[in-house]
């Protein structure tokens, strides 16, 4: 039983889907035009709409204070210990340096970038190099102060060998190359290029530098590899010109190139100045000495020192070597401390040569911590506390250099003095020497001290020349901007792919709509879910409204399956049966189905009257074509008021081309419902049954007036017409209360105008393959298949 009701269940299902299906397929024009119009909107936009190329570059950064060989090894290994932190560290600080207002400025103005030009076409403008633009604007008052708010643009139209310019300021302007022009931006001029012949239509954009730079760092996109220790960093923009945007990338990875090695060059160039400025003073003292040591051997006639005072000097020779030494260590200490009692925060030398090497360390951490203030200065002001923290690690480490310093002189002096007493006890040695070498040796000794410090200092200076030129670049450019032809928006593919499902969205979305805002019937469906009255048929759309002899249509068939559902509903055979036909309310198609089954009855060989009985608003006639006999012949209202009259006379016999007779309604009468309750309406149906096989009856809907309920006994079955895509569902409760409370005899529903090609009904329609009765021309079937068929 549960797999049984399994089955129930999967098949109404299928039918529901299958309903579904036929329900939006029968609107399938809908959906073929809308795609059709999608699509080729598509189309147009793609024939139209800029197209976005993706440029890209690559650079590899070299961090100058990464180790080498051995060292090298165990810092990568430390850093994959620390999850790649130094590398990373290093290439974020260098993309946010690439990537500040500073460098992009630079950009900006060394290619002025915040003037456009742009060819302009019958739908859509495209985009100019300035070196590919056949015009040149040159700003006459580049420093005017509201060129950083204003934004201008305007037209270039050429016409023959003249030109006119166009903007929302002035209107139109007759304009000669090179001619002074007056706008917003001051006086400006435009002038000719590359020899280009102007024609057409040029549009000259002018933005503020800021705004350029805004769009820059909206447009650059600099990332760094996925791997967390590598140093190389990627660079892509996205641009309709392609020339501009590889132009654009290769210009700032210049000038991010230039501007770190000016950095570098800093410390280098501080170095070199110092080491000049002392050779300046020293080579005056060392010409000086040289000129006392020329004149004292001029004035005393000096020879060679005797062989004895050689050999006694070999002793302390030695002295004067390590008192040399010390005092020269003890010159650069003073010269070294006297850098560093100037103010603000210059950078020192370095590699002077001092053998203290704590000293050496504080002077490069002192000039590294002054270039990080410079860099930082460059986009923040002095009062920024980051800047004024490194201000004050300065200063303290000038103090503590201060003090290292003066420690250091301290302990020469102290090796000095010490040096210099043994010195003496050499000078008390030679007082046998004479007067006059004694006095070149002070003289010479002196010499020697100049003329080794500016030896040193000469190899000092080609040491910081040779450290300049052979310093690597900070970075090495691994791939120049390049951008493929091929754009990457718009994507035709997914855009032709979104104009098909759009195609398909739209309808269904406005059928979904509809559907959900639809409360009319449209199959036997609505109404077996409403009440549970049996459904003799269902009777389809169709254009002709009577049957005709020997018709083979889908209504015809219809009406013949109907003529054999009434056998069924009447059981066992009468001699005659009385057949009512109502709706709810007017316009359901009760005379329609009324004439129809007496026609499809009468072909049957069966003896039928149609009776009018909807003596408000009478159609029979009209729908049978026989309107003139209403003139000729009285009706049943007549007959109701003069209830003496024969019946047989109101009776019209077999009209052309009918086989059945007919009482139309007749006069419409102001009072209906009283005529009908005289009880005379009872002889006319007494009649019917005496003399006639069927008596089909057209009555009034049921929820306008209440005629048809004070006739209903006289019914042997009451066929209940309701018009698919007519009848509101909420009126489906009139038919219920009247089946379930038994006020019409014997109810059966038909359907009427139903449409099976919409899908909403079970059936396959009618006919089995006969067709119509008479052939439909192309033309017909195109007509219907557009506009559809008429309603009943």
């Amino acid at each position: 039983m549960m797999e049984k009701n399994q089955n129930v269940k999967a098949e109404e299902q299928e039918i529901n889907l299958k309903q579904l299906f036929e329900q939006y397929a029968f609107y399938w024009k809908w959906f073929v035009v809308s795609v059709f119009i999608c699509l080729v909107a598509a189309f147009i936009y793609l024939r139209y709409a800029e197209r976005i190329f993706s440029i890209s570059a690559k650079i590899l950064l070299q961090d100058e204070n990464k180790a080498s060989g051995e060292l090298a090894g165990l810092g990568e290994l430390a850093t994959l210990a620390t999850g790649g932190v130094g590398g990373s560290a290093f290439v974020s600080d260098q993309i946010d340096v690439i990537k500040s207002r500073r460098i992009l400025r630079k950009v900006v103005e060394q290619n002025r970038l915040n003037i456009g030009y742009y060819h302009k076409g019958n739908v859509k403008s495209s985009e100019a190099l300035e070196s590919e633009s056949p015009l040149k604007l040159v700003l006459l008052e580049p420093n005017l102060p509201r060129l950083d708010s204003v934004s201008y643009s305007f037209t270039v139209k050429s016409n023959g060998k003249s030109f006119k310019i166009i903007d929302e300021e002035d209107g139109t302007r007759s304009y000669i190359l090179g001619q002074k022009i007056t706008s917003p931006l001051g006086a400006m001029m435009l002038v000719p290029q590359n020899g280009k012949q102007f024609e057409g239509e040029l549009v000259v954009s002018y933005n503020p530098i800021n705004k350029a730079v805004d769009d820059l760092l909206q447009g650059v996109q600099i990332t760094p590899n996925k791997e967390k220790t590598s140093y190389v960093v990627n660079f892509a923009l996205n641009h309709a010109n392609k020339n501009k945007a590889e132009l654009i990338l290769n210009s700032l990875i210049d000038t991010y190139n230039n501007d770190v090695t000016e950095d570098k060059t800093r410390l280098t160039r501080a170095t070199s100045d110092f080491i000049n400025s002392r050779l300046e003073l020293i080579s005056k003292d060392l010409a000086s000495a040289d000129s006392k040591v020329a004149d004292y051997k001029d004035n005393n006639n000096l020879v060679d020192m005797t062989s004895e005072a050689q050999l006694y000097m070999q002793s302390a020779s030695e002295n004067e070597r390590k008192l040399v030494e010390y005092q020269t260590q003890l010159r650069l200490a003073e010269l070294m401390g006297s850098a560093t009692q100037g103010e603000g925060t210059t950078l020192l030398p370095s590699n002077l040569g001092l053998n203290d090497p704590s000293i050496e360390a504080s002077i490069r951490s002192y000039n590294e911590l002054v270039l990080e203030r410079d860099d930082l200065l460059k986009s923040a002001t002095p009062d920024n506390p980051v800047v004024q923290n490194l201000s004050k690690n300065v200063e303290e480490i000038r103090r503590s250099l201060q003090t290292s310093l003066n420690n250091y002189k301290q302990v020469l002096q102290s090796n000095v003095s010490a040096l210099q007493g043994q010195r003496n006890k050499f000078q008390s040695k030679l007082n046998q020497l004479p007067n006059q070498e004694r006095g070149f040796k002070d003289i010479s000794r002196q010499q020697q001290i100049v003329e080794s410090l500016y030896l040193f200092l000469l190899q000092k200076r080609e040491e910081t020349e040779i450290q300049a030129s052979a310093t690597p670049a900070i970075m090495k450019v691994i791939d120049e901007a390049y951008g493929s032809d091929i754009p990457v928006a718009p994507k035709k593919s997914i855009i032709m792919l979104g104009a098909l499902i759009m195609g398909f969205l739209i309808p269904f979305a406005f059928l979904y709509i509809k559907f959900l805002l639809d409360n009319k019937i449209h199959s036997r469906k609505d109404i077996e879910e409403k009440f549970g009255a049996p459904i003799l048929g269902e009777v389809p759309t169709s254009d002709d409204p009577i049957i005709q002899d020997n018709d083979r249509s889908s209504l015809a068939e219809a009406f013949r399956i109907l003529r054999t559902n009434l056998a069924f509903m009447l059981g066992v055979k009468k001699d005659s049966a009385v057949i009512f036909v109502t709706s709810t309310t007017s316009g359901e198609g009760k005379s329609f189905v009324s004439t129809n089954l007496s026609r499809i009855l009468s072909m049957s060989g069966k003896k039928v009257l149609l009776i009018g009985a909807d003596i408000r608003s009478p159609k029979v006639l009209d729908y049978l074509g026989l309107s003139h006999l209403q003139h000729t012949n009285i009706g049943i209202t007549q007959f109701l008021i003069n209830p003496d009259m024969d019946i047989d006379n109101i009776i019209i016999k077999r009209p052309a081309p009918y086989q059945f007779d007919i009482i139309y309604s007749g006069y419409i009468a102001p009072n209906p419902a009283e005529l009908l309750m005289n009880g005379h309406f009872d002889d006319v149906i007494n009649y019917g049954r005496e003399h006639y096989d069927y008596v089909i009856v057209d009555t009034a809907p049921v929820s306008l007036v209440t005629d048809t309920l004070l006739i209903a006994d006289n019914a042997d079955l009451t066929i209940y017409v309701a018009r698919a895509n007519y009848l509101d569902k909420r009126l489906l409760n009139v038919p219920k209360e009247l089946y379930e409370e038994g006020k019409l005899k014997n109810m059966a529903v038909v359907i009427n105008d139903v449409d099976f090609a919409r899908g909403y009904g079970y059936g396959y329609g009618y006919g089995y393959g006969y067709g119509d009765a008479a052939p439909v021309s192309l033309r017909e079937r195109l007509r219907k298949q557009l506009f559809g068929k008429k309603k009943k």
